[in-house]
């Protein structure tokens, strides 16, 4: 009786490189995934977090709009002009548009 030969799977030097090429890019891949996700999930953070300010620029812009129309109020002016002594005379009062 033969015996068979066995044989041996020789992996070639390039195959070597082929196979570890493969498993860097693997690895690569999946850590510079995992980078890119916190890096969005922080910028979705600092959106939210200016969005935030934004609305509370715009609600204490506003409260000032009122103060100020308050003041500038036609009732106001004449209550200041008869504190002060002076006469109310609506032919002298000029408004300005912005």
């Amino acid at each position: 009786m033969r015996r068979k030969k066995v044989r041996k799977l020789k992996i070639t030097r390039g195959e070597k490189m082929l196979y570890l090429g493969a498993i860097f890019c693997a690895i690569f891949s999946f850590t510079s995934s995992i980078f890119c996700g916190a890096n969005i999930g922080n910028l979705k953070m600092n959106v939210e977090k200016l969005k935030y300010d934004i609305t509370e620029q715009e609600k204490k812009n506003e409260s000032l709009t009122m103060k100020v129309n308050e003041l500038t109020s036609f009732d106001k002016v004449k209550d200041i002009a008869k504190e002060m002594g002076l006469e109310y005379n609506n032919d002298n009062i000029v408004i300005i548009n912005k």
